[in-house]
């Protein structure tokens, strides 16, 4: 358990905090002391020695190693991206939809899931859809529509409107039992809890590192099972994705036979060096600790929210990060909590307050301050229960 001491060791690493409340890390991830050196360190490399690409390789593949590490895979499991979108592309671009042609997936994903598998239909997917129940999204909606058609599923695990927590384990069953691939998109959640993709049983993991894993944005990580990675072969491709990239043979194709077939071009290695030192930052933080903190955040909060009779779309047994309340103006009162110096987001009528380990119980009560001087822009229940 982190105590309040340490939590402020924790936030005294983050500028921000000197002159705002942050609670918007579901859109980026405060700015740390580590992550600014990391940025230092690589304009060090580059002003001392010019083209140091022997150097920056290392770092890149450092920085695999540091991914395959926090999510539980080894480093040949690991494809180092721009962004989540390049490395579902990438697959999407491998997977023939002959035999099996059908992609299930929930209306809560962000978006560019559905561009990428509606783009898919004209080599032959067929996507479907699941609607959700209200701001709820039952894994049984996923049972009737996965059937021995369905090529692939993916899922999101918080939807980053409402805060929605996928009920990942019973999807993953459905879709296995069916013979069908599970691509778990972790973006909106990454960073806040420990991960082992080994004992989730996806097929496919993708996040990246501009929200709860404190980086910058511009790199994305991608796990592919071993057993799968040798099958699919990507039509979306780059001289990084190459068994030996430094061989400079243009007419020569010959895929990396590990993970890093999914990636193209020249890495982003500014951004390596910084978001590795986001994600070591959290390791020694302690994920177990940084989860246990934000549930206790997370309970705090929808408590005082529902003392206010406030309606919330997320479930009041959330354990965080993401907790998003029904407004009648989220973008206004997005703008008077700005006023206030305390900084969230807004999707649609919902307002978003996203909890991170650097955050305190202070935060959270200058918030529910805050709200109280704004019901007008909220939406409230007649009643309100308790939680218990």
């Amino acid at each position: 358990m982190l105590t309040p001491t340490r939590v402020d060791e924790i936030r005294s690493r983050f500028p921000v905090f000197e002159r705002k409340i942050y609670l918007n890390s579901c859109s980026q991830g405060a700015l740390s002391d580590a992550v600014r050196k990391g940025f230092a360190d690589y304009l060090e490399t580059w002003d001392q020695h010019g083209s140091p690409w022997d150097l920056w390789v290392d770092e890149y593949e450092a920085a695999r190693r540091t991914f395959a590490d926090f999510l539980g895979a080894q480093p040949d499991e690991v494809a180092v991206l721009p962004s989540a979108s390049a490395g579902i592309n990438s697959i999407a671009s491998a997977l023939l939809f002959r035999e099996r042609k059908k992609v299930v997936l929930g209306s809560f994903e962000f978006p560019t899931m559905g561009h990428i598998w509606l783009s898919q239909r004209s080599r032959g997917a067929e996507v479907q859809f699941v609607d959700s129940v209200g701001d709820r999204m039952p894994a049984e909606r996923y049972a009737s529509a996965i059937d021995a058609d369905t090529l692939i599923v993916p899922v999101t695990g918080i939807c980053f409107m409402n805060g929605w927590r996928s009920e990942l384990a019973k999807i993953v069953s459905y879709a296995h039992a069916r013979g069908a691939l599970v691509l778990f998109d972790d973006y909106q959640d990454c960073g806040t809890r420990p991960v082992d993709v080994k004992a989730l049983g996806v097929d496919i993991y993708v996040a990246g590192t501009l929200k709860y894993l404190l980086g910058p944005p511009g790199l994305a990580m991608m796990y592919v099972r071993s057993d799968l990675v040798q099958s699919l072969a990507p039509t979306i491709s780059g001289w990084f994705a190459q068994a030996d990239p430094f061989a400079f043979d243009v007419k020569k194709l010959e895929l990396s036979a590990t993970a890093r077939r999914f990636e193209a071009g020249t890495p982003a290695i500014p951004n390596l060096y910084a978001a590795k030192r986001g994600v070591e930052l959290l390791q020694s933080i302690g994920l177990r600790e940084v989860a246990e903190h934000i549930k206790g955040l997370a309970t705090a909060l929808l408590s005082g929210l529902q003392e206010m009779n406030i309606q919330i779309k997320t479930p009041l047994d959330s354990v965080g990060p993401l907790i998003v309340l029904r407004c009648k103006d989220s973008a206004e009162l997005v703008r008077k909590l700005a006023e206030q110096q305390i900084v969230v987001s807004n999707r649609r009528d919902g307002l978003r307050i996203a909890l991170h380990v650097y955050n305190t119980i202070e935060d959270v009560r200058a918030v529910l301050k805050a709200l109280e001087r704004h019901l007008d822009l909220l939406l409230l229940e007649p009643t309100a229960s308790k939680i218990v």
